[in-house]
């Protein structure tokens, strides 16, 4: 048998080293965050977790281990049939479970006597979380970050994507997050990931950089949706030198009705979600924005919403969260197009 156990540190530094990460959680827990890249091979699926756990619960444990035995060695067989037989003797997985145990040592242990030379995470997914979360603020702390500022609209996502095609370091948390960072920020049809999974990959994304290059990202506030974004990972931002994007009112306008289609395709999902805006704005502004959108009059609305909600205190409360914003240079695309989002990167790239 050939199975190594290692640390969740240990399994960190050499990630990229192994054939495969297998998984061997139920497919709820992989869903729910797993390692960067890992594949789901349940030792139990979902149901069959239930059913050994209410068995462990209601009747005993050595019934349930019974039961949960037979199933773990169903399904290693159903995995080593449909997924190994084409793998070379060379071939080097990492393995992990929940906490280590029984799941993960299952399919550790067959593979091992296969022939495999077999890496199994001590303490499992739990320990390598710990690690994550220990390991962000030093990853953060590493590197030099350079900040997009500018108001709703600006381009600073557009920017960001130009910057990544030109061979830049980009972190870009709102894709990591599926979401566009505003009250109107859902993309429908696209959940946003769990905070858990956020993490990690913001964590994958942060390993992967040089700390000998900048790494570009667009100023955010603390929460992207529904997730927060690392507490480290904020502070190193809100420190680093930034850029002001300077986009004219109507090239914002024009953006906003291309990235936001959506909501001029659905106007009662538009009207919907101007309804979070009431606290803010009042009943009869909002109301006011719903019979314009029910008109079909959507850069109206689209222009007195960056006008009238977005745009004042913009300046006031970047200065304030950013330390270097109000001495930020600025950069000016000719327009909102990508074309010319690009040629802007070009130039941002060859800046030292």
């Amino acid at each position: 048998m050939s199975v190594h156990l290692i640390s969740a540190e240990q399994a960190m530094a050499q990630l990229n080293q192994f054939d495969a990460l297998l998984d061997a959680r139920s497919e709820g827990e992989h869903a729910e965050d797993h390692l960067p890249g890992a594949l789901s091979w349940p030792s139990l699926n979902n149901e069959e977790r239930i059913r050994v756990g209410t068995l462990y619960k209601q009747v005993n444990p050595f019934e349930a281990q019974k039961v949960g035995a037979a199933l773990v060695a169903k399904n290693i067989a159903r995995h080593i049939e449909t997924q190994v037989m084409d793998k070379p003797k060379n071939w080097q997985p990492l393995v992990y479970c929940w906490r280590g145990g029984k799941r993960s040592n299952s399919l550790a242990l067959i593979l091992g006597q296969i022939g495999f030379k077999v890496h199994l995470i001590e303490g499992g997914y739990k320990a390598f979380r710990k690690a994550v979360m220990e390991d962000t603020p030093r990853q953060a702390q590493r590197l030099q970050f350079k900040v997009l500022c500018g108001p709703t609209g600006s381009g600073k996502t557009r920017l960001l994507q130009a910057l990544a095609q030109e061979g830049a370091q980009v972190l870009d948390l709102e894709a990591i997050a599926c979401h566009r960072s505003s009250v109107l920020g859902l993309i429908p049809g696209t959940p946003q990931p769990t905070q858990k999974a956020f993490d990690t990959q913001v964590w994958d994304a942060l390993r992967g950089f040089s700390a000998n290059r900048p790494v570009f990202v667009e100023a955010e506030s603390k929460k992207v949706g529904n997730l927060a974004v690392p507490a480290e990972l904020m502070v190193a931002m809100r420190a680093s030198p930034c850029l002001r994007v300077d986009l004219s009112l109507e090239n914002r306008v024009n953006l906003l009705l291309e990235d936001y289609a959506f909501f001029t395709q659905d106007r009662a999902l538009f009207a919907d979600r101007l309804e979070r805006l009431t606290a803010l704005r009042g009943k009869a502004v909002v109301q006011g924005w719903q019979e314009q959108i029910e008109r079909g009059e959507m850069r109206e609305v689209v222009t007195e919403l960056l006008s009238g909600h977005y745009d004042p205190g913009y300046e006031t409360s970047t200065g304030h969260n950013f330390v270097h914003y109000t001495q930020a240079p600025l950069v000016t695309p000719a327009s909102h197009s990508m074309a010319d989002m690009l040629v802007l990167a070009r130039e941002l790239v060859q800046v030292p």
